[in-house]
């Protein structure tokens, strides 16, 4: 660009003369997508961050039912161990057998 075009053109923006309806009638469609690209990245941020939200909370609650289901599965292992279920069962009255199952043999 030559010195004097590239002087006009800031003349031009600092009177507002390029304003003239002449120019935005010939750029509106250029005009009117750069403001729908502007819209469609505010909104694409918008939905960035909303999904990056939704992820973390999912990252949160996946980490706390974690530690639920370790807490009931160690409790879980700590009753079902056999001297636990004979201790409950003496408080209910019943003795562990001290003598081994015996078969039952049918024979026709």
């Amino acid at each position: 660009m030559s010195k004097s075009k590239v002087s006009k053109t800031i003349i031009s923006i600092m009177d507002g003369s390029f304003l003239n309806t002449e120019n935005v009638v010939k750029n509106l469609p250029f005009m009117l997508f750069v403001m729908g690209l502007g819209i469609m990245y505010i909104a694409n941020s918008y939905y960035s961050e909303k999904t990056i939200l939704s992820i973390s909370r999912t990252g949160n609650d996946l980490k706390e039912l974690r530690s639920e289901y370790i807490t009931g599965k160690s409790e879980l292992m700590t009753k079902s161990k056999q001297s636990e279920v004979a201790k409950l069962a003496a408080q209910n009255g019943l003795k562990e057998s001290v003598e081994p199952p015996k078969k039952i043999i049918i024979t026709e």
